[in-house]
């Protein structure tokens, strides 16, 4: 909204008012806003918690140090969402497509969070909200992102606008048009693009030109449940989900920048998002609110986030990727995100395997998600051998090791956009 008046004032020649055309000044405004929005609000937001409703139920784990934590407020994720919308609101372009898509997303996510939580305390059931009424709204949400990259004429791409001869760049002869296409990109390759289509390109060209839609939208669909999930299955520790969507979301900020300027898209090879350096104020948004809501989740926690903040930093970053066409880029840098909850699969299903065919259940970890593994007290495989007690792990050391490595992804990530 202030965008919107800084831009009437400016029009008046108005000292100072054309700083709003800028998005770097608008992305630094909305960081800082919404950082002290989780800092001076949060804490308001975490005594009506404590006051409203029962502290976060704890089961037995057999962790150390795990009672501890028992009586503190959950549902704090409400902090983080407030401070990203807030601050969207008072300094984003609100008729751009991509920040109504993420605002959407946002409250979507938010709206589905809360239910599951509002479910595990107020009504006492530790199921919470039931699985497949999650993946339908996950779904429903997929579905809202991906028709609209179809349908709306603001979501648009223009190829690369390079070409290499003999290791010089060249510009190409010709202007590339911007077009509706559903091409995303490769990291670690030369040639980076990759084009849905081509995976019904043996229906032949009239049908695959709207077949690659309904894969496209399949693809929507599937990365926002994943991402969303994974990010719930990641937020076990004080401090772990939070730190982690921080580092992420930079890394997004940065490539939301790069692919929406036309100077370093060409420049980087990649291909040029219109619109899309505007996502930029909403990354800084956000990494201000995960960092707000760490001021009180860090070790030891004085508020938990929730399936309110998990859910929605998850599927935020699912939607992000996709509007940026990055989302090939998330094994990189959700790379924590996706082992936890690969650590869960593979747990159930080696289980299941080994109960059928042994007539006993047999476990690969200590126990998941994988973070739980190096808390677990007992002897560790490796430690075993060498006749070396296994001591756990702390948690913060191992929040803070979590951090380490998302910062070697999230640079990884970005790195990609050369390496090749």
């Amino acid at each position: 909204m202030l965008y919107y008046l800084f831009d009437y004032l400016n029009s008046l020649n108005f000292p100072g008012a054309g700083m709003f055309q800028y998005v770097m000044f608008r992305s630094a405004m909305a960081a800082v806003f919404s950082l002290l929005i989780g800092i001076f609000v949060g804490k308001y937001i975490i005594a009506k918690l404590q006051k409203k409703q029962v502290g976060e139920t704890i089961r037995n784990l057999g962790l150390e140090g795990q009672y501890s934590k028992k009586g503190t407020p959950t549902m704090g994720g409400i902090i983080i969402i407030l401070s990203i919308l807030v601050s969207i609101f008072l300094f984003g372009k609100l008729e751009n497509t991509y920040i109504i898509l993420m605002i959407v997303s946002t409250i979507w996510l938010g709206v589905l969070g809360f239910a599951d939580d509002y479910i595990k305390v107020f009504k006492k059931d530790k199921d919470g909200l039931k699985g497949r009424f999650k993946i339908i709204a996950q779904v429903g949400l997929g579905l809202i992102v991906g028709l609209t990259m179809l349908l709306s004429p603001e979501i648009v791409v223009r190829e690369n606008s390079e070409v290499r001869v003999n290791n010089v760049i060249e510009q190409v002869t010709h202007q590339p048009e911007n077009v509706k296409a559903t091409t995303t990109t490769i990291p670690f390759l030369k040639n980076n693009n990759f084009d849905y289509r081509w995976l019904v390109s043996w229906m032949g060209d009239d049908i695959a030109d709207k077949a690659v839609w309904i894969i496209f939208i399949l693809a929507v669909i599937f990365i926002v449940t994943a991402v969303s999930n994974s990010a719930n299955l990641t937020d076990g520790l004080d401090g772990l989900t939070s730190g982690i969507s921080a580092i992420i979301g930079a890394a997004l900020g940065v490539l939301a920048y790069v692919s929406g300027r036309v100077d370093f898209a060409s420049y980087l090879n990649i291909m040029f998002i219109p619109g899309g350096d505007e996502l930029l104020v909403f990354a800084a948004a956000f990494v201000g609110a995960t960092i707000g809501f760490l001021w009180y989740n860090a070790y030891p926690a004085q508020v938990f986030m929730g399936d309110t903040g998990s859910l929605t930093l998850g599927g935020i970053i699912g939607v992000f990727a996709v509007l940026v066409r990055k989302e090939l880029l998330l094994p990189v840098l959700c790379g924590i995100f996706f082992v936890q909850a690969l650590s869960v699969m593979m747990q159930v299903l080696y289980f299941k395997y080994t109960k059928k065919r042994y007539g006993i259940g047999r476990r690969i970890f200590k126990m998941t998600p994988l973070h739980h593994h190096y808390q677990k007290p007992g002897d560790g495989s490796i430690d075993a051998i060498i006749q070396r007690p296994y001591v756990p792990i702390t948690e913060p050391k191992l929040v803070s090791r979590f951090w380490l490595v998302a910062i070697i992804l999230a640079v990884l990530a970005v790195a990609t956009l050369k390496m090749r």
